[in-house]
């Protein structure tokens, strides 16, 4: 699926965006008349002395976040869809400086509202019962009484974070968009350009010398320009540390951990069950040198499959697959999933100069769309389950919570995507009649707890050393990132996997340090996710009944009470030590089947 240019993929398999606007001038019609309704917040300055004032501030602010979401969210779709457009930049800026004026037209209302006492702040809902829609969102806001400025400062706050935004931005085009990685000769004489986002691909390559050749041609370009990636990451960090500190948190990282409403329990349990299980990581490191017959397992190594089926699977059949997979989970959810196929949700195919990668975008009151590269592999099929499970997560979402609570945390939101992996995997396995197949299966999953279990929590911590180091007074460098990668991986790979010159590179490539302590959500929510998928493929009906109410259940819970609606305790450390045996038993199957070992 893989073209020259967005021109010549088909219509059939390019996202439908009309359900955003219409053509261009209705987009600039929406942003002017967004504009306008903006500059109409300053009209509520005082409003927290007049509860009837009050609602409808709160309902105007949040018609404006509606409105600016559609604005941005469509944006920055066509600005990923073709990078280093000009008039796409142009346009996600205009989002962009809206933004800015939203921001600073209602930072007057969070400190107003601190300033009232709590007897005053109470008889609000008593003088307007419609209030009490906004409790939970209005309650949040008083627990950051202490992190709060002054209606000056947070316009100073917000006019910083919206000037220096644009880091993630800057390192995906440098990435993606502007680097030549140079050319590779295929075996069968044909001539392939080298991109972030056919890598992975050419690094599954069976012939060594060319899987080495890509590795170190795209490398060697990476390493050339780390030192401005560098430079880009410690602005944001220290962007971030800045931030916290003027909010008076401790770190970043307490004001993360504020702003989830969790304590820092969940994250040691989580880093203590997988670092004392390393073992069992690099047993599965093991397995793959003596499946794959190398006596050293190199970082080129790593996209290399370790079964081969010889099932493709076309966009088409990758739908008709999937909507199988998903049989467990009810009619209900099927319908809510073949609504991404048939609205043309997906953006699927390749071509120098897309975004590389992954990802589902939604707003208060647009379904989500999905960006991927299809390359007719099961990694493929996957990404679509796994983004699919956005999507469909959050139609319900929409569907079960007003406007002012149609939103989820990170950790909650990767439940979604990864149940739907586990279910792909285990469908593959009881389903095929092919050992190929039954073992690409099994692949997939294993592949998906290393990279989100202990990839996630080895990259996660070292995300923290960056923000500690930086808060210390010290200057994030391309020498510094490269030997703290570096031990990282040494520590999880231990002797089974060779560090070559490049491995060092990994945390360039990482768009997720730009997401500011995302990675630690992908590590709890494969943990969750594995024990939601085995036990609603053991007909657990209970847990199949709970797991769609925790897929309708809006951002008037936080993430733990979210997940206690599963009978899950993040902080619990077994949570994560039942995902790892889980782990270790599809080791355990894979190597069975692949060595004939079934009694």
């Amino acid at each position: 699926m893989e073209y020259k240019s967005r021109k010549e993929v088909p219509d059939k398999y390019k996202w439908d965006l009309t359900d955003f606007f219409k053509s261009e001038d209705d987009f600039n019609k929406n942003l002017k008349d967004t504009t306008n309704l903006v500059k109409k917040l300053e009209e509520y300055k005082g409003c927290t002395k007049d509860a009837k004032k009050l609602y409808e501030y709160l309902n105007v602010s949040l018609d404006c976040m509606r409105l600016w979401e559609n604005l941005y969210v469509y944006s920055y779709l066509i600005h990923d869809q073709e990078l280093g457009v000009s008039e796409s930049v142009t346009r996600k800026n205009k989002t962009l400086v809206l933004m800015n004026e939203l921001d600073k037209n209602n930072a007057f209302f969070v400190p107003e509202l601190l300033k009232l006492e709590r007897d005053e702040y109470e008889n609000l809902f008593k003088e307007d019962k419609r209030l009490e829609s906004y409790r939970i969102y209005l309650d949040d806001i008083f627990r950051e009484k202490d992190h709060v400025l002054t209606e000056n400062e947070e316009k100073i706050v917000s006019e910083l974070i919206n000037s220096m935004n644009n880091f993630s931005d800057i390192s995906s085009t440098i990435l993606n968009n502007e680097h030549n990685y140079g050319k590779i000769k295929l075996e069968d004489g044909t001539v392939e350009t080298i991109a972030t986002n056919n890598f992975r691909k050419l690094t599954k390559n069976a012939n060594e010398s060319i899987r080495k050749k890509v590795y170190n041609s795209f490398n060697k370009k990476i390493d050339e320009y780390s030192t401005i990636n560098a430079m880009l990451l410690n602005s944001y960090v220290n962007m971030n540390n800045s931030i916290a500190k003027i909010r008076n948190f401790d770190s970043a990282w307490d004001k993360k951990l504020f702003t989830l409403n969790l304590n820092n329990k969940v994250f040691k349990s989580l880093v203590h069950a997988t670092e004392k299980n390393l073992n069992i990581l690099q047993k599965y490191y093991n397995l793959r040198k003596r499946v794959l017959g190398i006596d050293k397992l190199h970082k080129y190594d790593m996209n290399l499959e370790l079964t081969k089926s010889n099932k493709d699977y076309n966009i088409e059949e990758a739908q008709d697959l999937l909507l199988k997979v998903i049989e467990p989970l009810g009619q209900d959810y099927i319908n809510h999933f073949k609504k991404i196929f048939d609205n043309k949700y997906i953006d699927y195919c390749t071509y120098k100069g897309k975004e590389s990668g992954a990802y589902s975008f939604s707003t208060l009151d647009k379904d989500s769309r999905i960006l991927m590269s299809f390359n007719n592999d099961l990694d493929s099929v996957s990404t679509i389950a796994h983004e699919g499970g956005h999507n469909v997560h959050y139609q319900y979402i929409f569907e079960n919570n007003p406007l002012q609570y149609r939103n989820t945390s990170n950790i909650v939101a990767e439940v979604a995507s990864l149940t739907n992996e586990c279910l792909l995997s285990n469908y593959l396995l009881n389903n095929s009649l092919e050992k190929e197949e039954k073992l690409a299966g099994l692949e997939n999953i294993i592949r998906v707890i290393v990279s989100n279990l202990f990839g996630a929590v080895r990259e996660a911590k070292m995300e923290q050393d960056m923000y500690e180091y930086v808060k210390s007074g010290n200057t994030l460098t391309k020498d510094y990132l490269d030997n703290l990668s570096k031990k990282s991986l040494k520590k999880y790979y231990g002797r089974e996997v060779n560090l070559d010159k490049y491995a060092k590179n990994d945390w360039v490539n990482r768009s997720h340090y730009y997401m500011y302590f995302y990675l630690y959500s992908y590590a709890i929510s494969i943990s969750v996710a594995t024990n939601v998928a085995s036990r609603i493929l053991s007909n657990d009906k209970e847990m199949l009944e709970n797991y769609l109410k925790f897929l309708k259940t809006g951002s008037d819970r936080y993430p733990r009470e979210t997940f206690l609606i599963l009978g899950v305790d993040i902080e619990d450390e077994e949570v994560y030590n039942n995902a790892i045996k889980y782990f270790e038993e599809l080791i355990n199957k894979f190597e069975e089947i692949y060595f004939d070992k079934e009694v």
